[in-house]
């Protein structure tokens, strides 16, 4: 890769689901740790827009609502933007058609990107899409940073206003009872482990509290999980936190178990526990967490998984076996083994 020299103006591109965002932080963070006097911009969608904003490491964003605007206008006026800004260098972790067309349209003079990407021949400097390492360590490489011991395991970092703990602790249980988080929903239907409610029903039997979080998207299904429990031992706030605000409830809960989606991105920022939870999905396709407290679990050696790398709208063989299949019993086993094995290493 090429040698920077003085100064850089650095743009990321990042315009895909919230978690692709969240792990793009440590490539940007190896940028700034890199090449400390740059100035680095982020591309990205209003949705993951709070993401960024929380990072200490980048110095503005340029939002493009591709999912309501994709008309040529609204590409042109960002690429506008972008050509006025004057930037060095850009990195694109996204492999889209219509990000290899900004990066082609941009005037930037360095462009970083892998080699699978559509339209790869924009990118100058070619990174290689390896199927078999975690997204985290892919994106380095579009930093030239392709180690192969554990340092590529970078965690994300958001910077958090104290008033954001003071609203989550006005949440949080005034006994002493251990807060278990579950994150039950997905935007894929086959990566929303079905049995939550026998899970739920099992934490709380053991004297746990339950919270349940989510996007706006999950209420339903929190609301519909809540039912028959009183606040004194669940509660749901589906809809109501900001990212941030998440990532600060991780930091104050006593676990996380989560379906394969951006809350188990979310902890990574921190050290809570964290127990992942597979359907149709794989640990393989490197989305999976390597915080010191976390874990998988997975219902395996069924010939149809995986059938997608994001999963489905309904299962493609109307069974969904990778679920039902999966035992909570299993889930909770995993759950109290790293709550133990944290409490072991205070």
């Amino acid at each position: 890769m090429e040698i920077l020299n003085g100064n850089e103006k650095i743009l990321v591109i990042q315009t895909a689901f919230l978690g692709d965002s969240i792990l793009t932080l440590p490539l940007i963070q190896k940028l700034k740790d890199t090449f400390p006097e740059s100035v680095i911009d982020v591309l990205t969608i209003p949705q993951s827009k709070q993401i960024f904003e929380s990072s200490p490491y980048v110095n503005d964003l340029i939002l493009y609502d591709k999912r309501r605007d994709r008309s040529l206008k609204a590409l042109f006026r960002v690429v506008k933007e972008i050509r006025n800004r004057k930037y060095t260098r850009l990195y694109s972790p996204h492999r889209s058609f219509r990000s290899s067309l900004i990066a082609l349209m941009s005037g930037i003079r360095f462009r970083s990107g892998f080699d699978k990407a559509v339209m790869s021949f924009v990118y100058n400097y070619q990174a290689q899409y390896a199927e078999a390492v975690h997204e985290v360590q892919r994106n380095l490489r579009l930093a030239g940073f392709d180690n192969r011991d554990d340092s590529w395991k970078i965690f994300p970092e958001f910077s958090i206003e104290e008033k954001v703990f003071v609203k989550i602790k006005s949440y949080l249980p005034s006994s002493e009872r251990k807060v278990i988080c579950i994150a039950p929903g997905s935007v894929w239907f086959t990566k929303r482990y079905p049995r939550f409610d026998e899970v739920i029903k099992m934490l709380i039997e053991e004297d746990y509290f339950v919270i349940l979080i989510g996007g706006g998207e999950d209420v339903p299904l929190c609301e519909r999980l809540s039912e028959g429990y009183g606040e004194s031992d669940l509660i749901s706030l589906a809809g109501k936190l900001t990212v941030v605000e998440s990532v600060a409830l991780l930091m104050n809960c006593h676990a996380l178990i989560s379906n394969d989606s951006a809350p188990v991105h979310m902890a990574m920022a921190t050290d809570t526990p964290v127990v992942d939870v597979y359907c149709s999905t794989i640990p393989d396709f490197g989305f999976y967490p390597y915080t010191r407290f976390s874990s998988v679990v997975s219902y395996d050696g069924l010939e149809c998984k995986p059938c997608g790398i994001h999963g489905h709208k309904s299962c493609p063989i109307k069974t969904f076996d990778c679920g039902h299949l999966l035992d909570p019993e299993l889930i909770i086993n995993e759950t109290e083994r790293l709550l133990i094995q944290k409490q072991k290493s205070i």
